[in-house]
């Protein structure tokens, strides 16, 4: 079974996100939406959703209309293909490859690729400089950008929330608490500022390592898991944080694929 992951530029419109949930069905475990980075994260199964949600973004949603401070390249931002128990990460390469040649095809959008090759932020950082897309248009779609198609290991997603720090100061945190398995941002999130993080390698470091570290600059105001983790990840941090770390059991994606509605 595979994972997917897929960051939508679209995170205040409910009529929209609604839309969106109907058109992945039951193979939806999880949305989590922010206001501000103006991005909805959905956590589906399988190769058809990721592609219905896909095909709904382009019709309801523009890039030419987005304004967030999360960085992103197209309308579907982000398609991490990522195996579970029972698949390899041949089987996520073979479905990044369908899903950026469907979306060349069908779509007229272009796909860079990312994955044992290349990391995200790197293609974030070259996209339409030196790199460009790998599979599809040579140019941006005029409406929905471009697909950054992955596949990778389950990773987590997680802010950290400050209150009364700068922006220059939340960069320099994030800046400082950054490793080869935590990768930060630092953001202004209206009145408060952000550590966001992508904790690539989770059994090496997961949030309790990336919450110790940034309280060792200042004060958490609050925390946010953004989607699922792993269960396993899970039982590695002590249950008397869960609550302070914004983590349950529900939120793992164990949980939610034996509890999924079919």
């Amino acid at each position: 079974m595979l994972e997917c992951v897929v960051n939508v530029s679209e995170g205040a419109n409910t009529a929209v996100l609604d839309a969106l949930r109907v058109a992945v069905g039951p193979d939806l475990l999880d949305v989590h939406s922010d206001v501000h980075h103006n991005r909805s994260v959905f956590t589906l199964v399988g190769e058809n959703a990721p592609r219905a949600l896909t095909t709904a973004s382009l019709r309801l949603l523009s890039l030419e209309q987005h304004s967030g401070v999360h960085p992103r390249l197209g309308i579907v931002d982000v398609v991490p293909f990522v195996p579970l128990a029972g698949s390899t990460m041949d089987d996520a390469l073979l479905a990044r490859k369908r899903f950026a040649e469907w979306a060349a095809d069908e779509l007229g959008v272009p796909s860079f690729l990312y994955g044992p090759e290349r990391s995200l932020p790197s293609v974030r950082k070259d996209a339409w400089k030196t790199l460009f897309p790998h599979i599809g248009p040579q140019q941006p779609h005029p409406t929905a950008g471009a697909l950054c198609v992955g596949a990778r290991e389950p990773l987590i997603a997680y802010n950290v929330w400050l209150q009364g720090v700068s922006l220059s100061d939340t960069r320099d945190i994030a800046a400082r608490v950054r490793t080869d398995h935590i990768r930060t941002l630092g953001l202004q999130v209206g009145d408060f500022t952000q550590v966001s993080v992508n904790l690539v390698s989770p059994e090496k470091a997961n949030p309790i390592h990336v919450v110790d570290a940034v309280k060792q600059h200042t004060n958490v105001h609050h925390c946010e898991l953004v989607g699922l983790l792993p269960d396993n990840v899970l039982r590695m941090i002590p249950q008397s944080r869960w609550e302070e770390l914004d983590l349950s059991e529900e939120r793992t994606i164990e949980w939610r694929l034996a509890n999924r509605q079919r």
